[in-house]
């Protein structure tokens, strides 16, 4: 695999997402399983060690890929981490960014216009999930702006740069942790960018979280199942999510 530093270039991009792929069995292979090279882990840094951060981040540990959780006070976060086993560490959100081959944003939304000043030259080119909700109480000015703009244009703002595609927003962090790797057809999780290869990574880290992926199209059409739209809370399989979401492909 690349080093992180070659993450900062679109070819390097794809590689990755062809590395994904091809470990995770999408890709046709005339060799024998046994013979197949081992998957590599993907590493994710993530900014937020709440709700989400510790959710997500625990179904990726599992699944065998090193995840940094990230505080302004990352020695707050020992319990968690040994909690999620030895794929998990802690740091700030400046050392979870340049862990990350992969970046899972997971803070409050009113902090992204902090999190794009202090961060936002790291954030540049690099593979950004973005899972942030804006709510009028606790967002203030930004909620203003997505009530003005959409969620899409004011992620696309902050973030600018970025890779960015938004997931593992849809629902509320308790439906994603009841229903990782649920038998009886997946929980789909809708994502939307605009970048092709990041689609492919973030759809792999999807389905390596237990949910099935549903891309929804460009990042504009995120606001489809933002906090407040009809798309947002749904509890659905892959089929049902994109006859919701009016998806034909």
């Amino acid at each position: 695999m690349s080093t992180r530093s070659d993450f900062f270039n679109r070819r390097a991009v794809i590689v990755l997402a062809g590395g994904l792929i091809a470990a995770s069995g999408l890709l046709a292979s005339p060799c024998p399983a046994s013979a197949q090279a081992a998957p590599q882990p993907v590493r994710i840094g993530i900014v937020g060690a709440g709700n989400i951060g510790g959710t997500i981040g625990g179904l990726w540990a599992k699944a065998g890929h090193e995840v940094m959780l990230s505080s302004r006070h990352p020695e707050e976060l020992k319990d968690l981490v040994e909690a999620l086993g030895p794929k998990a560490r802690a740091g700030s959100p400046a050392e979870a960014i340049a862990f990350g081959d992969v970046v899972l944003i997971a803070v409050p939304y009113k902090a992204y216009p902090q999190l794009a000043q202090d961060h936002g030259a790291s954030l540049k080119s690099k593979v950004v999930i973005d899972a942030g909700n804006a709510t009028p109480a606790r967002d203030g000015e930004v909620y203003g702006e997505v009530q003005a703009d959409g969620i899409a244009a004011v992620s696309a703002k902050y973030l600018n740069g970025a890779k960015v595609v938004r997931a593992f927003n849809a629902a509320n962090y308790k439906v994603f942790a009841k229903n990782a790797h649920r038998q009886g057809g997946r929980m789909a999780i809708p994502i939307a960018g605009d970048d092709p290869a990041a689609l492919a990574i973030a759809s792999q880290l999807v389905k390596d979280a237990g949910f099935d992926p549903v891309e929804v199209g460009p990042l504009a059409k995120a606001d489809s199942f933002a906090m407040g739209s009809p798309g947002f809370g749904l509890d659905l399989n892959a089929e049902e999510s994109r006859a919701r979401l009016g998806v034909t492909r």
